[in-house]
């Protein structure tokens, strides 16, 4: 199944965060720890009414990758240890919902590059995923994949023009 991708302009969203440098082969294993800090963190030391009913995120700063896992907060506050305010981005972003098993969240992902690369998008670069609240059933969850956008291409033109 082929996920459907919407086109939005949203607002920044503040979060709590831990930021790492890391590779593809590590993040597997490192973004489990950086999250636990974060909702630590939230249980204990966060100022009053921080944390209201955000979700769990990831947001992909560049393909190294430099990372952020967290959650969305109500605000900005000061760094406790690793954790620190951050902020999702905001601006014209694709989105497409991922529905089904995490082992194919690739797949959300390459149906939102080849819509941008069919509409004439340009990725801008960061992308993040926002973590729906699990079925109380199932436990199955949602996963809102966004990826900020650049200009569109104008036809005839190529980079660098």
């Amino acid at each position: 199944m082929t996920a459907k991708v919407t086109v939005q302009t949203i607002e920044p969203t503040p979060t709590a965060v831990v930021a790492a440098t890391t590779t593809w082969a590590q993040f597997p294993t490192a973004w489990g720890p950086m999250l636990d800090e974060v909702w630590r963190f939230l249980r204990g030391q966060a100022p009053e009414g921080l944390y209201k009913q955000g979700h769990n995120v990831m947001l992909y700063l560049d393909d190294v990758p430099t990372v952020e896992v967290g959650v969305q907060v109500s605000g900005p506050f000061e760094a406790v240890g690793n954790v620190v305010a951050s902020t999702l981005p905001g601006g014209l972003v694709a989105t497409a919902t991922h529905a089904g098993p995490i082992s194919r969240l690739g797949d959300t992902y390459r149906a939102v590059r080849q819509w941008a690369t069919a509409q004439g998008h340009l990725l801008a670069g960061p992308h993040w995923e926002v973590y729906g609240d699990p079925d109380p059933t199932t436990g199955a969850f949602d996963v809102e994949v966004f990826w900020l956008l650049g200009a569109a291409e104008s036809p005839g033109h190529t980079a660098g023009d």
